[in-house]
């Protein structure tokens, strides 16, 4: 019987070329795809660059081809990665956790690498503020808005309710707990709604794009890689919520919902950072201008 658990996959992970010692799972390709999947999402939109312009290198829809085959890949792998890591031995294994905090630390260590790729493209703003070139704002539209306030209030408010559902289920309280996750889901839904209806009227109603000078490129490429984290963080509160409803989490077993959690409030924290520097101090520049 333990031959038959150790090799019973689902069908759902690639094949391993062997296993790793006892006690850190099955080897997988999965976090290689994935890994594939989001390098490829940069060379999309790398492509897309080179495809503008009267001296475009590569044709107008290999950017956005390339962008949306990587996306399908990415995750494509985020799901059998973590269908792998925690659906499909979930029964077998004991109700002490062993590796809970194995998976935090994974967690704080993933956050931490998110950490230094922000910071390397908030360092790119900041670098173009510290310049003398008082023309970065021009053609900015006003970016402080119902929109943006409403989306911040959006996603604050999911960080409560998350936090909320993260205490029911140490408490056991199911009831709670599947209230507040599935209420933390749809205000991540409709903040990701906010933004792509906000990225919609600049595009199209103001001409503000990715290509509208440095301020332009920072302020999509800042934003559109906190939108893909939100959906990111989206996909895995809905396999927690699925999972949720199964009746796989207990006082003693939640600590993919603690993961999840650190995940979520990063993203939150990282948009009110974003709210602040680029929308807040936008508007203070342009004024200053």
């Amino acid at each position: 019987m333990g031959t038959e658990e150790a090799h019973d996959d689902h069908g759902h992970h690639l094949p391993a070329v062997e296993d790793w010692p006892r006690g850190f799972g099955e080897a997988s390709w999965w976090p290689f795809v994935t890994a594939v999947g989001a390098a490829g999402i940069y060379a999309g939109a790398g492509l897309y660059i080179l495809s503008r312009g009267d001296n475009a290198i590569v044709g107008p829809m290999v950017g956005p081809g390339a962008l949306v085959g990587s996306i399908a890949i990415f995750l494509a792998g985020l799901y059998g990665w973590t269908y792998h890591a925690f659906v499909s031995h979930f029964w077998s294994r004991d109700a002490s956790e062993k590796g809970a905090n194995k998976l935090r630390w994974g967690m704080l260590a993933f956050l931490g690498s998110e950490l230094s790729t922000f910071g390397a493209l908030f360092g790119y703003y900041f670098y173009i503020r510290a310049g003398e070139w008082s023309d970065i704002f021009v053609g900015v539209p006003e970016l402080v808005g119902s929109l943006v306030l409403i989306n911040t209030a959006l996603l604050i408010a999911s960080s409560f309710t998350l936090h909320w559902a993260h205490v029911a289920i140490r408490k056991n309280d199911r009831k709670k707990f599947l209230g507040g996750l599935a209420l933390t889901l749809l205000l991540g839904v409709v903040f990701i709604g906010g933004q792509v209806y906000e990225y919609y009227e600049f595009i199209v109603h103001s001409e503000f794009t990715f290509t509208s000078g440095l301020f332009g490129s920072a302020f999509f490429g800042l934003t559109g890689l906190h939108g893909l984290h939100v959906s990111l963080g989206a996909v895995l509160l809905g396999i927690v919520f699925v999972r949720a409803l199964a009746g796989q989490y207990s006082a003693e077993r939640h600590v993919s919902v603690t993961t999840a959690s650190m995940y979520w409030h990063f993203v939150d924290v990282v948009w009110i950072f974003l709210v602040v520097v680029l929308y807040v101090g936008a508007e203070l520049g342009t004024g200053a201008f």
